[in-house]
């Protein structure tokens, strides 16, 4: 099972890097996670559980997870390895790419510009997140494969990170809400 969830941002990498690595911050980010909290802190990563909602309509199914998360400041990568619960053994990685050249799209908010680029006006900054998850799903005899790729995959983990990516970390991570916070 692999899925790919990307978004558009338009803020500064480092404070979008800032954001996506700062876990613990999710919850008051994301509504639809519960909690995010370190179970084992060490330089550039540790244990991590979270907890999230998976929304079906009017209703909201509870998952949770733990991942040994790697933050790789150079590559502009935060990887987990989930270590618990039904997910475990799925390999996750957040990759984060400026965009420099990025027209105005009246569906993304306002975007902060740089001045001095290599043609002298001024050029919208971006980045460009992409989610990627592989797993080949639960140790279920037979089964698990196809739970993963029919079921789970599709339903339960591009659900949340989609939800989560396109509707929320575009309304809520704007560009001026993310000059506005301070970085943790």
């Amino acid at each position: 099972m692999r899925t790919i969830d990307e978004i558009l941002i338009r803020a500064p990498l480092e404070r979008v890097f800032q954001v996506a690595s700062g876990v613990e911050r999710w919850p008051a980010i994301l509504p639809h996670y519960r909690w995010v909290r370190f179970l084992d802190r060490r330089d550039g990563g540790g244990t991590v559980e979270m907890a999230a909602w998976r929304p079906f309509g009017l209703l909201r199914y509870p998952v949770w997870w733990v991942s040994e998360i790697t933050v790789d400041r150079r590559a502009c990568e935060v990887r987990y390895r989930h270590v618990r619960g039904i997910t475990r053994g799925m390999d996750v990685v957040w990759r984060l790419v400026p965009q420099p050249n990025v027209l105005q799209d009246s569906a993304l908010p306002s975007p902060p510009f740089r001045v001095g680029t290599p043609s002298g006006t001024a050029q919208p900054e971006a980045v460009l997140v992409t989610v990627v998850h592989e797993w080949r799903g639960p140790a279920w005899p037979l089964v698990g494969p196809l739970a993963a790729s029919l079921v789970i995959g599709p339903v339960f983990i591009h659900g949340i990170a989609s939800w989560g990516s396109n509707e929320n970390w575009r309304a809520r991570m704007s560009a001026s809400e993310l000059a506005a916070r301070p970085c943790p």
